[in-house]
């Protein structure tokens, strides 16, 4: 089979391996779409702390296809079965995972990133994370359920802000994931302002749902902020990019008792933000964070993509091939159109 290995920072190789073997207990997953996501991009750039040196591993942790393999031991899952492997696999016993908080598992693992994942022809799904696989609707689409995983972020962070109708959101960063944020903030009741630095995708924007959009390149966002809501502020904050500067600017725009979701992880080397706390403090800001996604949150997004609440499909603007698995990253990574895919099925 093809996949296409990360092998460290920068150095993406595409080999021909053996197709994995199973024992008993596992299963084998075609793949037929993986989604880029911008944690792709940050491990291919900058690394990951669960893929040490000398480690070669296959990123892509969006992924669907189906069961060509089912171990002997597995039941409830036959060759055939259209599933979405959602990557976050805990332990099941920590005080996290009993919660039902898997993503915060202290020793999670995950495919695409501890574990081979989706940049592959085939993902091996081990014992110990066959609990995580779920089944994919009839009429969802493989490539509408590779979004399953991003729109559950979201929508974990959205249960920590909550929107609520009459609001005024800003959500900084017009990417894939700002429009989910846009339609998810939208379908809540709330006024919508994405704030960006690229006109194309500001323009993009729009057909997600966004109300007003600011090019923060070239105007104030503040300056711009108070104009738009008379000095008041916003109500919900979201900063869905990477950009330290912009997590200081949050605190700034809101208004009396807002929430501020910092959404987007920062990479190693600019994780450590001055922020002016007398904002949070006389304002009284709710300030929020989330990371990832529980595997309950998966499901509730497949539902929702399901019932079509939330169209995901959308959102793809390029497909790639295995072997073209850099070119992904670069697209994805220079903001030309919204989600990238890699498929087996061009």
């Amino acid at each position: 089979m093809k996949a296409a290995y990360y092998y460290g920072i920068g150095d993406i190789r595409i080999e021909d391996v053996p197709i994995p073997d199973i024992q008993d207990n596992e299963m084998l997953v075609k793949v037929k779409a993986c989604s880029v996501c911008g944690t792709d991009n940050r491990i291919y750039r900058y690394g990951h702390f669960k893929v040490p040196e000398g480690v070669k591993r296959v990123l892509g942790h969006e992924t669907s296809g189906e069961v060509v393999q089912v171990g002997s031991a597995i039941k409830g899952f036959q060759v055939g079965t259209r599933v979405a492997l959602p990557p976050n696999v805990g332990c099941g016993t920590c005080h996290m995972c009993i919660r039902g908080y898997n993503q915060l598992c202290p020793n999670y693992q995950a495919f695409g990133i501890s574990m081979d994942g989706g940049f592959a022809e085939y993902v091996k799904v081990p014992s110990f994370a066959v609990s995580n696989v779920i089944k994919i609707p009839d009429h969802v689409s493989y490539e509408e359920a590779a979004i399953a995983e991003p729109l559950s972020c979201v929508l974990h962070a959205y249960e920590a802000h909550r929107t609520v109708p009459g609001d005024t959101v800003l959500i900084i960063g017009p990417g894939p994931i700002g429009a989910l944020h846009v339609m998810m903030n939208k379908m809540a009741g709330g006024r919508i302002i994405v704030a960006g630095r690229s006109d194309a995708r500001l323009e993009q924007i729009k057909q997600y749902g966004a109300d007003i959009v600011i090019n923060n390149r070239e105007s104030d966002l503040k300056e711009e902020i108070d104009r738009i809501t008379d000095g008041r502020g916003v109500d919900v904050v979201i900063t869905s990019n990477s950009d330290p500067e912009m997590q200081k600017v949050a605190l700034e725009v809101a208004g009396y008792h807002g929430r501020v979701s910092l959404f987007g992880g920062l990479p190693k080397g600019k994780e450590f933000v001055t922020l002016n706390t007398n904002l949070i403090h006389y304002k009284e800001l709710l300030v929020t964070a989330t990371t990832g996604s529980s595997l309950l949150d998966v499901n509730k997004a497949m539902d929702m993509i399901s019932t079509g609440k939330i169209d995901v499909k959308s959102l793809i603007t390029a497909k790639f091939s295995i072997e073209d698995t850099v070119a992904a990253l670069d697209y994805a990574a220079q903001g030309a159109g919204m989600k990238a895919l890699i498929t087996s099925e061009l």
